[in-house]
């Protein structure tokens, strides 16, 4: 089980929000980045969150900095819409690419992706917000747009297309410090044989390990609980251990 530092970005800043709106300036990403690397955070996502607005993705400095300082696995998403918009992404430092919007729009584009550059370094993020018990629509561009796609059908449809992780964000859940969408993690996770990372709503250590254990998480990604200094990577990485959760061994 993998613990994920997520960094949503605006510009040059890292920012937070609730239910992906009202963000607030936290501070510049890599000064954070820095920190989660040394504290033993296992991967890092970098999310570039006005990037389907302006139908770019403008973190490819910020990643080459960071890639210089931190030696673990790095995701960045926004803006991606073709292969050459991947390619400058992995140039600049990424391991994987996330996509959303222009996977929805052209769901070959994921395979398109996966064969040029291998299905793990291709990440599916999807942004759900649930209509009733047990149905969750797709959202794009932070959380905006709505799509019509059923979450559940669409997790299957980019696995099959090659996507080789889902970045499962509960649009609902997001920043309110309340937990995860346990039954919509729990969904998504029987349905897929690919890897599924559970964002949004983490509150506590107890909330990762229902993520993990009733909803099959592979993943989680934190972001507000580390922002403001709440929980301390090393204690959530313990509370795992403890409750017999398989992680990376950190010293």
């Amino acid at each position: 089980m993998r613990i994920i530092g997520r960094l949503d970005i605006k510009g040059e800043n890292l920012i937070k929000g609730i239910n992906l709106e009202g963000l607030r300036i936290i501070g510049l990403p890599n000064d954070y980045a820095k920190k989660y690397f040394k504290d033993g955070v296992d991967e890092l996502i970098y999310m570039d969150s006005v990037a389907s607005l302006y139908g770019r993705n403008n973190l490819l400095e910020i990643i080459k900095l960071a890639s210089k300082d931190i030696f673990i696995p790095i995701t960045v998403g926004g803006g991606i819409r073709k292969i050459e918009d991947a390619q400058k992404l992995f140039v600049s430092g990424a391991d994987k690419i996330a996509i959303n919007t222009a996977a929805i729009n052209k769901p070959n584009l994921i395979s398109d992706l996966s064969k040029e550059f291998g299905s793990q370094a291709v990440v599916l993020s999807v942004e759900a917000k649930k209509k009733e018990k047990n149905k969750w629509e797709a959202f794009t561009n932070n959380g905006r747009e709505q799509t019509g796609l059923d979450v559940i059908e669409w997790c299957k449809t980019g696995a099959d297309k090659g996507a080789g992780e889902i970045l499962l964000t509960s649009v609902d859940m997001e920043g309110t410090r309340k937990g995860f969408d346990y039954d919509l993690i729990k969904m998504v996770s029987e349905i897929v044989q690919i890897p599924v990372i559970a964002s949004g709503g983490f509150g506590k250590p107890a909330d990762m390990i229902k993520a993990v254990k009733y909803g099959g998480a592979d993943a989680i990604a934190i972001a507000d609980g580390l922002h403001y200094n709440r929980f301390n990577l090393r204690d959530i990485r313990q509370e795992a251990i403890n409750t017999e959760l398989k992680v990376r061994k950190f010293t």
